[in-house]
């Protein structure tokens, strides 16, 4: 069993495409995957969109990351397929959903997080510098070493065998010693672009 962490912005579109894709992964090869935040107001250093964040940093704190895994799929579904409002209604129905107790929401109105969050958030980026940008993937590299990526940015997320071709792509471009990089122009933009601008850039710095 390959194990591997996710770091993720609730709000951030491709972040959610990526998690949808490793989820299928997980049923198509032997792969286990744990969810973990990282927060795009750290990582530009802005006040704004700290509420998704901390109710995950509750959630963490009071029920472990499977409960984290747990909300993410809801909360990411009334986000971005529902396109409900962010908010603290919006929590509440994605606790409930996840089967969490909906005060949770009020983790979102409070500080009392935020040293939690950022301890996730640069757990994810220490090793990405300049580079970090959300989502975050860290998986086996060479003689089973961590390698961090950011993304893959993508859209749609693949399903089924393609889902399985991509990891075993990124595999083994972890595995490789020496490889850094590979880009191509973005063809397609995320799936809320109004929530990509207001989170500061959501797949990128």
């Amino acid at each position: 069993m390959t194990a591997v962490d996710m770091w993720f912005d609730p709000v951030c579109p491709w972040a959610w495409n990526a998690s949808r894709w490793l989820v299928e992964v997980e049923r198509v090869r032997d792969v286990t995957i744990r969810f973990r935040v990282m927060s795009l107001s750290v990582l530009n250093d802005s006040p704004e969109g700290w509420e998704p964040v901390r109710v995950m940093a509750a959630t963490e704190l009071a029920y472990g990351p499977d409960a984290v895994r747990a909300l993410y799929a809801t909360m990411g579904t009334a986000i971005h397929t529902e396109r409900l409002p962010i908010g603290r209604d919006l929590f509440a129905l994605a606790l409930g959903r996840a089967g969490l107790p909906h005060t949770l929401a009020n983790a979102a109105l409070t500080d009392a997080y935020d040293g939690a969050v950022r301890a996730s958030h640069h757990a994810g980026v220490a090793t990405l510098g300049d580079l970090a940008a959300t989502p975050v993937i860290r998986l086996p590299g060479p003689d089973g070493l961590p390698v961090a990526f950011v993304g893959p940015v993508i859209r749609p997320a693949p399903t089924g065998d393609a889902a399985g071709d991509l990891w075993d792509g990124l595999a083994l471009a972890a595995r490789t010693e020496g490889f850094f990089e590979l880009r191509r122009p973005r063809t397609r933009r995320p799936p809320q672009d109004r929530r990509d601008h207001e989170a500061g850039g959501a797949g990128s710095r």
